[in-house]
């Protein structure tokens, strides 16, 4: 980035939010597994700052499994306790349990033949241009339609402003302000 060059307003608090901005959000990400990483951090950043869940985000890491769908579909109850009780995380119990179902409904998905990747990235691609909004409100038409997709696959604690911010994450939307040298606009959505 150039001295001359501007970035979204909420990145400039902090190196580790510019950093997060520059490197990573919004970038397109079509891995499955790291689209269901990423909509595990959106889950628990839901009423916080995204700046708490950077902070946090290595502990999260750890405390999940290395965001192993897998494995954290087997966490128990037991495990449920022992994470409200890890300072390192956001301690919601809501949270952590929709993490544990959601992974569970990523692996339905998966060992059904459904794609995760493929079914989030088709719905993006089968919604018009103006449907899909400027990618900067808080909700959209695309975000209303992924949340409600997500709940019918049994995925839970995911609503229209939580799918709208993943997509932003993950760069099934571009959030990016018009002035942001990381700015694409909708037509270059993959």
């Amino acid at each position: 980035m150039s001295a001359s060059s501007v970035r979204c307003g909420w990145a400039e608090a902090n190196s580790l939010l510019r950093a997060y901005h520059d490197r990573e959000w919004g970038q397109p990400v079509t891995d499955a597994r790291a689209l269901w990483e990423a909509l595990v951090l959106e889950t628990f950043q839901a009423g916080l700052s995204w700046n708490t869940v950077l902070q946090k985000r290595e502990n999260f890491r750890k405390a999940f499994c290395g965001f192993d769908p897998r494995r954290v579909a087997a966490l128990t109850a037991e495990d449920q306790v022992r994470l409200m009780a890890d300072a390192g995380l956001i301690r919601s119990r809501a949270k952590i349990a929709a993490t544990i179902t959601n992974a569970q409904a990523w692996l339905a998905m998966q060992d059904g033949g459904e794609d995760f990747a493929t079914f989030a990235w088709g719905l993006v691609h089968a919604a018009q241009a103006h449907e899909r909004g400027t990618g900067v409100e808080p909700h959209s038409p695309l975000s209303g339609a992924m949340a409600q997709a997500l709940k019918r696959k049994g995925f839970r604690f995911v609503g229209s402003r939580t799918a709208q911010a993943w997509m932003q994450a993950v760069g099934m939307l571009d959030g990016h302000e018009v002035e942001c040298f990381c700015y694409r606009g909708a037509s270059s959505i993959p």
